[in-house]
């Protein structure tokens, strides 16, 4: 599945968009930027890939996630055909990954509450490399888009007091790198230089981007929500 595999798909089916993650961040991204997605989560066993490269390793990841959602949502199409075939929707699949690149390390999400705290210790008042990758399936045409994106943050010189409370909520064990910047830790992050929706997961520039790879546009994938929140009234290229 590539770029270059182009199938005849009609620009009016409605669009769809599964989040490949269980991630709330990414899903908040998503709704924060007009787009409400389902959600189905991969079950990928991020230990399987192993590199020493970051950059090598969230894109991966990312990909596995997309196409094993992929194989869920249908193994296979009509008549064997492609996942998805036949289907009165446009679906698109997203897939991400976060790590941080750290003192020649890759760090995922801690271990434990001591392994965020160790982290921490060593991480305070220095910077490190956030790493989100993404890939982007459109079921239907059977094409693929993909890509990195990389955002420096640079930590603020919190005291073990710091630590000790913010490890305690929680929050770290839960996240790449054993820190958010729209969270409880956002006041630990001195500044970051890039996107900062890569630090959270997912890269709303990218994103657009690589639906344009697809010729798609990221307004295809807006809803509107009516005065209230009555009701959602889909845009783009929806038609009724």
């Amino acid at each position: 599945m590539g770029a270059g595999n182009v199938e005849t798909v009609s620009d009016s089916l409605p669009l769809r968009l599964v989040l490949a993650s269980a991630s709330p961040a990414r899903r908040k991204s998503l709704q924060a930027a007009g787009i409400e997605p389902d959600v189905l989560v991969s079950g990928v066993d991020e230990s399987l890939v192993v590199t020493d490269r970051a950059e090598e390793l969230c894109l991966e990841l990312a990909r596995l996630k997309a196409q094993a959602v992929l194989t869920r949502l249908n193994p296979a199409g009509p008549d064997g055909g492609p996942a998805g075939a036949g289907s009165n929707q446009r679906t698109l699949v997203i897939g991400c990954d976060s790590v941080l690149a750290f003192d020649g390390e890759i760090l995922g999400k801690p271990a434990d509450p001591a392994d965020a705290t160790r982290r921490w210790l060593r991480m305070r008042g220095r910077s490190g490399v956030l790493h989100s990758g993404h890939c982007l399936i459109d079921v239907v045409a059977g094409r693929r888009a993909e890509a990195v994106a990389s955002t420096t943050v640079h930590f603020a010189d919190i005291s073990d007091d710091e630590i000790a409370a913010y490890v305690a909520t929680g929050e770290p064990l839960a996240v790449a790198g054993a820190f958010t910047i729209d969270g409880l830790g956002g006041p630990f992050v001195e500044r970051i230089e890039g996107d900062p929706g890569t630090v959270v997961g997912l890269s709303m520039p990218l994103l657009r981007r690589l639906l344009a790879e697809l010729d798609l546009r990221i307004t295809d994938l807006w809803t509107k929500v009516a005065p209230g929140g009555q009701s959602v009234e889909p845009l783009g290229n929806v038609q009724s």
